[in-house]
């Protein structure tokens, strides 16, 4: 990981873009894992990969983002200028639109089945632009819209590991393998979850963060499903989003997988690892009242 600091961000702009050299600088509360965001002024945001790994994100939102933004009826970011690699700072970089509104949390949202039909309705939309063209799913984007098999040997391994149901856990992850996806690629976005999604008086306002986008099979987009949604708005998003039953399984698979390695990776007792548990326990109850 390179250290990211407001020193260096406050360098880079200077340097390379120095109309906006007496805008502040400032980071933003919940800045990811991929990269680093930071509120440059009040209307724009700087991006920074926080890794060699993420860098290709830049080209692609750089690329893409217009592509996609007259198809979506929510706000998504707004690449304006891209940054250059330095010896300071060896990567691609972003300046970008600052899209205002709040991360998601069960607590800011005024109703859950609303936002349910809001978050499909805009993946819907994501989905019915023309992905001929696009960037196909592989370690570009960490296999989301790819085959979900990349990731056998981790989550098995971790199965063997949990004071669970291993039968029943493998037979859920064993479900989600069982098909391909053999349709048209789609467009999705890679990475739906809480810290990508904005609200602003308790509804959906904005997307943001399409580091992980790619064309393929659309289940990993479904995850929303177990990982935030209650029993009542998990059944009105899969319902809204149509797809046929292995589509679910394969989608399920992905919430599996991601759940198992959270709770598993990280120190016992941690936010992340119970955040992990918690949708292991949602995952199994769905299944099995399924």
């Amino acid at each position: 990981m390179i250290e990211i600091t407001t020193e260096l961000v406050r360098r880079l702009i200077n340097s390379q873009f120095p109309q906006w050299k007496d805008l502040s600088v400032r980071p933003v509360e919940k800045s990811g894992h991929d990269n680093r965001t930071f509120r440059l002024g009040n209307e724009l945001t700087v991006r920074l990969p926080s890794h060699e790994r993420y860098a290709s994100a830049v080209e692609k939102e750089l690329t893409w983002l217009p592509v996609f933004k007259p198809f979506l009826s929510l706000p998504i970011p707004a690449p304006i200028a891209k940054g250059e690699p330095t010896d300071e700072y060896p990567l691609p970089w972003s300046v970008n639109r600052w899209i205002d509104g709040d991360t998601v949390k069960r607590s800011n949202i005024r109703d859950q089945n609303e936002f349910a039909e809001d978050l499909a309705g805009f993946l819907l939309e994501l989905e019915a632009i023309d992905a001929s063209r696009g960037v196909p799913a592989g370690t570009q984007n960490f296999h989301r819209g790819g085959n979900l098999a990349v990731y056998d040997n981790d989550t098995r391994s971790v199965i063997e590991t949990l004071q669970y149901d291993q039968q029943l856990l493998t037979e859920i992850w064993e479900l989600s393998l069982a098909t391909t996806y053999q349709s048209a690629p789609l467009w999705l976005h890679g990475d739906v979850a809480v810290g990508n999604l904005l609200v602003k008086e308790g509804k959906l306002c904005g997307v943001i963060d399409f580091g992980t986008m790619g064309v393929g099979d659309p289940s990993s987009d479904l995850v929303m499903a177990w990982n935030f949604f209650d029993d009542v708005s998990r059944s009105i998003f899969l319902t809204r989003m149509n797809f046929d039953e292995a589509t679910v399984h394969r989608a399920r698979g992905w919430a599996l997988w991601k759940a198992l390695i959270t709770f598993a990776w990280n120190e016992q007792g941690s936010e992340a690892s119970n955040w992990g548990k918690d949708v292991i326990d949602v995952i199994i109850r769905d299944y099995k009242k399924h």
